[in-house]
């Protein structure tokens, strides 16, 4: 009697399945670590263009409510407001893209602002990527100013 020494068709298909599945997985697996280490670098510079326009446009100095709203800027122009050193290349390609913007929720809603007892709803928005081809994201927080008196 002879004895057959090797693998049979089914076993090399079958170990094959097995090995295309478990790469399968750790392929998967690098591609969406990669996806949230990206997003941790968006939005590290999302809380530095925060930052940026907070020390630009602080809410603490703000006098009356039609100061509240900021239009859209550039972090890079919110720079050249707070330093006076230049952004170096590495900079300035970081925060390419990025803006910066407050605006006042209610400040024509008179009834709301009696309500929360005079405050007024302030919303700051950082936007990056190119929104014109429906790529862009933003990021926003919402605090809340009281006129003093």
């Amino acid at each position: 009697m002879k004895v057959k020494k090797g693998f049979t068709l089914l076993e090399v298909v079958l170990a094959t399945l097995i090995l295309g599945l478990g790469l399968g997985a750790i392929l998967f697996s690098v591609s969406n670590s990669q996806n949230m280490i990206l997003d941790s670098t968006y939005y590290g510079t999302v809380q530095e263009v925060m930052d940026l326009g907070e020390m630009a446009y602080p809410l603490s100095d703000v006098k009356d409510v039609d100061d509240l709203d900021v239009s859209e800027m550039k972090a890079t122009e919110l720079w050249e407001l707070i330093s006076k050193e230049r952004l170096t290349a590495a900079q300035e390609d970081k925060f390419y893209g990025y803006t910066w913007e407050r605006e006042c929720l209610n400040k024509h809603d008179d009834e709301e602002v009696e309500r929360l007892g005079g405050l007024y709803r302030v919303k700051i928005t950082v936007r990056w990527g190119d929104r014109y081809r429906g790529h862009g994201e933003s990021e926003s927080y919402f605090t809340f100013w009281r006129k003093k008196e």
